[in-house]
């Protein structure tokens, strides 16, 4: 009888491996998806996304209106007239100052040829050689094909037997009309028009109906989630209009240094450009660089020398630098929570699905997306990916340097920590937990000898470093020997404890685990009387070395104090000490702050003196 094959082991192992890769795949399925729609619905949703940005910036003012009793409907009507006749007369003013600088171009005319004839190319020298020889190569492929020659003005005959050249064919365009004119101008037009037309209803519609949108998007989403979504509007709305505060006036200031800079070099019409400058910055990117090539022209054509146009490109070159790489990260990364590679990132994303609209809302539709990743777990890699917060701790940041063997970095890390931090606190929340994750991996088989052996040595190098750094306090009459309680990270943590009692004015001496078994280690422990022994454990797998260490201290010396360092330990001390049994230290610690607390209680006046003396 053959002996039946039991499937249900491979079954349930491969369960979970479908599961999870079929959700991968519905996870790229969904996002290509979502990038496909941002795509095809583009006509739409830039409309709405400008609206929804108008929205945030038009409601505080409808709210104030609102608050003179005069209706929801008549304050977003007066608001959104407000709005469209500043644009318009803004708009209007710029058109008629661009209109009367192109009519006193012509003026410029003897600037511009001068210029020009500097720049031409020289027609001698290897440079305009090479040049002659481009031109004739470009005139020959470009020349029509010779047809022969031609006798008397008739095209020359054909060879007997052979077919007719065809007669060319001459296409004649009709005359234009005025309606054909008309279409031609309108039709650029019409696009921008109908854009700007949704924009205004979008806008109108969710000012009036802000309330009832919301209503419905909390019954969208379900009840149990109003508070999370509550906090994600709120969080949304706030950073988002702190952003655009943040433009205005991060752009105005450009603008307006922009333009006091062109009225000392000597430029026409600098408030103008200045004006441009604050107004194009709204385009990230593409915006400055129209702002600065207009009024960089017109120097050119106006000036009789090269130092004016020299010193609008110094100009916009310093505000630029200076502002984009100091005062916009400083203000938009604190205000928005993005970091500055996912702005510029997002900038290319948008700008690639919708074009210029794209680049002009990619920072808003950036902050939203942030948002919704903080809010939902599902899209925390929004949050993760775009965020400006730090996503690894100090000690896993500390942890992987050294494990990329890069020692430098490290040492970056720390010095960043030790500007408003102690050393203890170095120790308890960076060090500790870094030779924490290095014991969980190297119990686990996943971390090799070479970068255990660099990362032990780099922190001793670090630990002796702060030796030489580090003040001691006066002296006082107790020796500390720190044992490590089993392996070379424990001997680490003893050292760290050793120093820091030094500091205090201990004399604290920290026991090697260079010694072939604990009967010799305690062989070579010449412990005195009034000593106090510190055994030092790193988890994960502490407390049996520990309680083994602490057992054998006992037996030999009985009198002497035990302290026992469980550093990281967050359960709790009173059952861990419990797990001793018989050997249970006088104090268990799970940090070097209560460490140091503990053994300078254990050291107090009134314990040291004899038992005559505290009766």
């Amino acid at each position: 009888m053959p002996t039946p094959i039991n499937l249900s082991v491979p079954t349930i192992a491969n369960a979970p491996r479908r599961r999870s890769a079929t959700s991968n795949h519905w996870g790229m399925i969904a996002a290509f998806g979502t990038i496909a729609a941002l795509y095809f619905a583009r006509d739409i949703l830039i409309p709405l996304a400008f609206a929804l940005i108008l929205t945030f910036v038009l409601s505080p003012v409808v709210a104030l209106l609102q608050r003179t009793h005069i209706g929801r409907g008549p304050s977003v009507g007066l608001t959104m007239l407000a709005t469209i006749l500043a644009t318009g007369w803004v708009s209007w003013v710029i058109v008629i100052q661009l209109v009367d600088v192109a009519q006193e171009i012509p003026q410029y005319r003897q600037n511009i040829l001068a210029k020009m004839e500097v720049l031409r190319i020289p027609t001698k020298g290897p440079f305009g050689l090479a040049a002659a020889s481009l031109r004739e190569i470009a005139a020959q492929l470009s020349s029509p094909v010779d047809p022969g020659p031609v006798v008397q003005g008739r095209r020359p005959r054909s060879a007997p037997g052979a077919p007719p050249s065809p007669a060319p064919v001459v296409i004649v365009q009709p005359k234009a009309t005025s309606l054909d004119y008309v279409r031609d101008v309108a039709e650029p037009l019409l696009h921008p028009l109908l854009a700007t037309g949704l924009v205004l209803i979008f806008t109108v519609f969710m000012l009036i109906r802000r309330l009832d949108l919301i209503h419905r998007l909390f019954s969208l989403v379900g009840l149990g989630h109003i508070n999370v979504m509550t906090q994600a509007l709120d969080d949304a709305a706030l950073r988002v209009s702190r952003y655009l505060l943040m433009q205005v006036l991060v752009n105005a200031g450009f603008g307006v240094l922009f333009g006091l800079g062109l009225y000392f070099i000597g430029v026409p019409n600098a408030i103008l450009w200045g004006v441009l400058a604050g107004l194009l910055r709204i385009v990230p990117y593409v915006g400055t660089l129209v702002a600065a090539s207009l009024p960089m022209a017109l120097s050119l054509a106006s000036s009789n020398g090269w130092l004016p146009p020299l010193l609008v490109a110094a100009l916009f070159l310093g505000l630029e630098l200076s502002i984009g790489n100091f005062v916009e990260p400083l203000l938009y990364g604190a205000h928005t929570g993005i970091s500055s590679l996912a702005l510029m990132v997002a900038a290319v994303f948008w700008s690639v699905l919708w074009g210029p609209a794209g680049l002009i809302l990619s920072t808003p539709l950036t902050v939203c997306a942030v948002v919704l990743g903080r809010y939902i777990p599902e899209l925390s890699f929004l949050h993760i990916m775009l965020g400006d917060e730090v996503v690894l701790g100090e000690e896993v940041q500390i942890y992987q340097r050294l494990l990329a063997m890069d020692q430098s970095e490290a040492h970056a890390i720390v010095e960043r920590f030790l500007k408003d931090k102690t050393l203890v606190q170095l120790y308890d929340s960076v060090i500790i937990p870094a030779l924490s994750l290095a014991e969980e991996d190297r119990h686990k088989g996943q971390i090799d000898t070479a970068r255990e052996e660099f990362l032990y040595s780099s922190i001793n190098e670090m630990i002796s470093e702060f030796s030489e750094n580090q003040a001691v306090a006066a002296p006082v009459d107790l020796r500390v020997l720190c044992v490590p309680a089993n392996d070379r990270a424990d001997e680490v943590t003893a050292a760290m404890l050793a120093q820091l009692l030094e500091q205090t004015g201990c004399t604290a001496v920290a026991v090697s685990v260079a010694l072939s078994s604990r009967a010799e280690l305690l062989a070579r422990l010449a412990a005195g009387q009034d000593d106090l022994v510190c055994i030092s454990a790193l988890p994960p797998y502490t407390f049996a070395p520990a309680r083994t260490m602490c057992k054998l201290i006992r037996e030999k010396f009985p009198k002497l104090k035990v302290v026992v360092g469980v550093w990281g330990f967050a359960g709790d001390t009173e059952k861990a000490k419990a797990r001793f049994e018989r050997a249970q230290p006088d104090r268990l610690v799970t940090s070097m702050a209560s460490a140091i607390e503990q053994i300078q209680e254990l050291h107090s006046p009134a314990e040291l003196l004899p038992q005559e003396a505290r009766m």
